[in-house]
């Protein structure tokens, strides 16, 4: 399943991106693909899926466009889309074609923002146990600021 090693170039790409900006999380990363690359949708998403966990990626959304392969034909000047394995001119049945899209592979765009601390403790376990105790800890400052004693008093 090479959609897995592709997926981890892709995030690979839009860590360094992200790192070059001063945003803090990726939400969509979008790319175009062609059928003559042989890469399938349905594996591609579920190594996304699988690889964007614990990372800045890890609420992302992934947009793919898919290509049809569309060829030249030299011979007739006429542009037409075919499947992976068909080698001939659909207008005049030359081999004399050129591919003009199927081969794509290509990192289209990514957008991203910046988010609270809170929202990725909120996302992270690490995070989430540091953020429950620092609030435990708020209420119990509050709690104990709030109770006022009053001496006590002996009657005689």
């Amino acid at each position: 399943m090479h959609e897995m090693s592709i997926m981890q170039s892709v995030l690979d790409a839009a860590f360094e991106a992200l790192k070059k900006s001063s945003e803090s999380r990726i939400t969509e990363i979008s790319l175009t693909i062609g059928e003559q690359t042989d890469i399938q949708e349905i594996p591609l998403n579920f190594a996304f899926e699988a690889l964007k966990q614990n990372t800045p990626a890890r609420n992302a959304r992934l947009k793919v466009t898919m290509l049809t392969t569309r060829s030249h034909c030299s011979d007739c000047d006429v542009e037409f889309d075919h499947d992976r394995f068909s080698m001939l001119c659909s207008n005049c049945g030359s081999v004399d074609i050129t591919l003009i899209t199927g081969r794509e592979l290509r990192i289209d765009g990514m957008e991203a923002d910046s988010e609270t601390f809170e929202e990725a403790a909120a996302d992270t376990d690490v995070y989430a146990d540091i953020i429950d105790e620092m609030r435990a800890d708020a209420q119990a400052s509050t709690i104990s600021t709030s109770v006022t004693t009053t001496p006590a008093t002996t009657s005689n």
